[in-house]
């Protein structure tokens, strides 16, 4: 889910591919999407945006003499799950864009195109940002730290720490991959109660001995949860690209792969939340751990393999149907030391033997003495026992 640094570098995107370029003739919007019409048609305009926190605001701005007379409009854009901005040909249009504003001629015809696969993005008319959304964790630093330190007595910081970073009312940026590295990064479980978390900070107050760099310096070193909402969200629009999305193939993405230290990341932990969010740790979870909820631990990569790299480290080959061709081959010869081929009890010799389905009853097993293998034809693959665990 795109979250504050990726509405930041899509706001920075707009900025740069429009630079130049004049849009004319009205705004196009998808039949499939719910979002409203945009009443907007100009003979020439411009283009540009900003972004604050979770939402990012496109201003359409009339050149002069453009026909019919208009107004500037502005919209603010939430991206959902999947939302982005692309600049593309006229007549190549990708897949989902549900809004789409045309370059005017003379030149090629270029769309900026609203892009939004799962469509849980929106667009409001108007300009203005979201009503109880707090102050923005990238670029508005101050007045973001003083708004959540001044409302700790909130019901929201009796939750866990890892489901009160998402309240955009006093986090408004972060989001889950965010909150996981913050976290991390600070060692804090993200099942302590938030406000046991933050009321050390209203106490926290730099020695006035201190100079100013030597402050400076003790900030870098040592910051704390809400300086880290700050600067951590601005380590990922400093790499450019376009930050977290699903394009594992790209090499901005790659780059954002690298930068994640916990998210997702082989070795690290991951319970869901109360609202059924995965959130991902390093060791103790916290007191306030749901309740059913059990942790699991990330143990390999296959899931966030590029298509490069699962090219590079295809998996194993399947080692049960080679042995069913083997068998079609050459079946196996009837000795008495021989076990069933693909059973666990290979792995675990010392597993008790479990009885073959089937066996005739009153039938009893000889202590110590191994089961001769039923005979396998030539053209079915080998029989394995049920139930048998090397656990």
């Amino acid at each position: 889910m795109p979250e504050g640094p990726e509405l930041h570098l899509a706001s920075h995107f707009v900025n740069e591919a429009c630079r130049g370029l004049v849009f004319g003739g009205r705004v196009e919007k998808s039949s499939v999407s719910r979002n409203p019409e945009v009443p907007f048609e100009s003979s020439a305009y411009c283009i540009s945006a900003s972004a604050r926190g979770k939402e990012l605001r496109l201003t359409l701005s009339p050149l002069p003499g453009a026909q019919p007379p208009q107004e500037p409009l502005a919209l603010v854009f939430r991206f959902g799950m999947s939302g982005s901005f692309q600049l593309v040909p006229g007549d190549a249009l990708p897949p989902h864009a549900h809004l789409r504003f045309y370059t005017a001629p003379p030149g090629p015809r270029l769309a900026l195109c609203f892009v939004d696969i799962r469509r849980f993005g929106r667009w409001d008319l108007g300009g203005k940002w979201q009503p109880g959304r707090g102050p923005c964790v990238l670029l508005e630093y101050e007045q973001f730290r003083e708004n959540v330190l001044r409302n700790l007595a909130d019901k929201a910081f009796d939750r866990p720490i890892c489901e009160a970073l998402l309240d955009q009312r006093f986090f408004n940026g972060i989001g889950n991959y965010l909150r996981a590295e913050i976290l991390f990064r600070l060692r804090i479980p993200p099942f302590e109660k938030a406000r046991t978390v933050l009321e050390a900070l209203q106490q926290r107050r730099p020695s006035p001995e201190l100079t100013l760099s030597q402050k400076i310096r003790a900030k870098l070193q040592n910051p704390d949860l809400l300086e880290l909402c700050h600067s951590v969200p601005k380590e990922v629009v400093q790499l450019g690209g376009k930050g977290y999305g699903p394009e594992s193939g790209e090499e901005d993405f790659a780059a954002f792969r690298a930068w994640l230290r916990c998210y997702g990341v082989p070795g690290m932990s991951s319970l869901q939340d109360r609202q059924g969010r995965t959130i991902w740790f390093q060791g103790d979870p916290g007191p306030l751990v749901p309740k059913g909820r059990k942790s699991c631990q990330k143990k390999s990569k296959a899931t966030r393999l590029s298509p490069e790299d699962r090219a590079e480290n295809p998996p194993p080959p399947n080692k049960a149907r080679s042995r069913t061709r083997r068998a079609r081959r050459d079946p196996p010869e009837k000795t008495a030391t021989q076990q069933p081929e693909g059973t666990s009890l290979q792995q675990d010799p010392e597993a008790p033997t479990v009885p073959e389905k089937g066996r005739r009853k009153g039938r009893q097993a000889t202590p110590g003495r191994r089961r001769r293998p039923r005979k396998i034809k030539a053209d079915a693959p080998p029989l394995e026992p049920e139930g048998t665990s090397a656990s």
